[in-house]
């Protein structure tokens, strides 16, 4: 009876928590004593003395409300190249859409996108430099495409005999594992290693892990220094003070990416083009299926999203703070809005996309669905292959583990 009042105590003592939280970035219940690497000055700047630095940023590369590129310029630092991934030097690019080279326009550095056709850097992409520093905020999720980057940059720096810098961010999604172990038959930019689509690791953690397990080519000759972040635990929740990119609005949509990117591998929008991406499913053929409603519209980092003003049906996901406490509690990716729209789908021979193998990293959860098979029994055909990644993910790990 003292175990079960304690726990309703402990219950509701998290229940006012989570109730006092919003959703919005920066504004939250989460930890704020965890501060990222890039805070620690005294730890990094000393070691890009008298080197030519290419910074590998984007609009997430901050220390409170200061670029890190005008903190080490203001510090002396000499950079000489700005690399940017996915979605551009400030972040509001359309998923997927082709970036160009440019200038900065304040500092007159040349900014190289590493997206589309030039995700790695060539050997003149990396002429004047000597040591590359990595700074991005992730959001610990396979698909995410920065940590792709991060492996191209570190086998360029490799190759090219570089230094290689992480500036490690904390994890937001870094308090479990999950999801099925990608076949590296169906490698890709949105999967190139055999992880789960949910891997708790932090960006210098994964760096390590590309470096022990040799996933990169001449790994061994890669100089790598992994600048950790203070405070930080993998039983930690992190709120990201910034959205990482333009259809991750709110730390919810954070939690639920993972589960709702599948849709991307089908002819269903995920909310792409309204206020609420990646928490929100549906088409305009679900009438009578599902009672909430959307309609995409064209609007920055969604120029052109599926169903663009058209009225769709589907689910639209709670984002109050109970909601938010179960995707934390769960621990898990949810696998229930997939089936059940599927289910729903009239057309169900041209419901599943080829990009989908891509996101899930194999061709067999389409089958499984397919031939009705229980979240259960799927998530449990991924355990063998979780738990052998779990005992190799041990090595490289730099925080206190969940």
């Amino acid at each position: 009876m003292k175990n079960s009042l304690r726990m309703q105590r402990i219950i509701i003592c998290i229940n006012i928590l989570l109730f006092a939280c919003t959703t919005a970035f920066g504004q939250s219940f989460f930890d704020t004593t965890i501060h990222p690497a890039d805070e620690a000055y005294a730890q990094y700047v000393p070691l890009l003395k008298d080197k030519r630095v290419g910074l590998i940023i984007n609009h997430t590369s901050k220390v409170g409300d200061s670029s890190l590129l005008d903190i080490l310029l203001a510090r002396g630092v000499n950079i000489t190249k700005i690399y940017v991934p996915e979605h551009g030097f400030r972040g509001g690019a359309d998923a997927g859409a082709h970036i160009d080279n440019e200038v900065d326009k304040t500092t007159g550095i040349p900014i190289i996108s590493l997206y589309g056709a030039h995700k790695k850097p060539t050997a003149a992409d990396l002429a004047q430099v000597d040591l590359l520093v990595y700074d991005l905020q992730d959001v610990g999720v396979r698909f995410y495409t920065y940590i792709s980057t991060l492996q191209y940059c570190m086998e360029a720096a490799a190759e090219q005999q570089l230094g290689f810098i992480v500036l490690d961010r904390p994890n937001p999604n870094g308090f479990y594992v999950d999801g099925p172990v990608l076949d590296t038959h169906h490698r890709s930019f949105v999967g190139m290693q055999p992880i789960p689509v949910v891997y708790g690791m932090t960006a210098g953690e994964y760096a390590n892990y590309l470096v022990g397990q040799e996933a990169i080519k001449k790994a061994s000759e890669l100089s790598l220094q992994v600048i950790k972040c203070r405070n930080y635990t993998h039983k930690k929740l992190y709120a990201l003070p910034i959205a990482p990119s333009p259809n991750l609005k709110q730390m919810a949509a954070v939690y639920a990416y993972p589960s709702m990117c599948l849709f991307e591998g089908t002819h269903i929008s995920v909310g792409r083009g309204t206020a609420q991406p990646f928490l929100c499913f549906g088409c305009p053929n679900y009438t009578g299926a599902f009672v909430d409603t959307f309609r995409p519209v064209s609007r920055p980092g969604a120029v052109k999203p599926l169903f663009m003003n058209q009225l769709c049906y589907g689910r639209v996901l709670d984002t109050n703070a109970l909601a938010m406490q179960r995707f934390v509690a769960q621990k898990g990716f949810d696998l229930q809005h997939l089936i059940d729209a599927y289910q729903a789908y009239p057309q169900k021979d041209s419901f599943f996309q080829p990009f989908l193998t891509k996101l899930v990293g194999n061709t067999q959860l389409a089958i499984d669905i397919r031939n009705k098979r229980s979240v259960k029994t799927i998530k449990a055909s991924w355990q063998k292959d979780i738990k052998t990644f779990m005992r190799i993910r041990r090595k490289y790990l730099l925080y206190p583990d969940f």
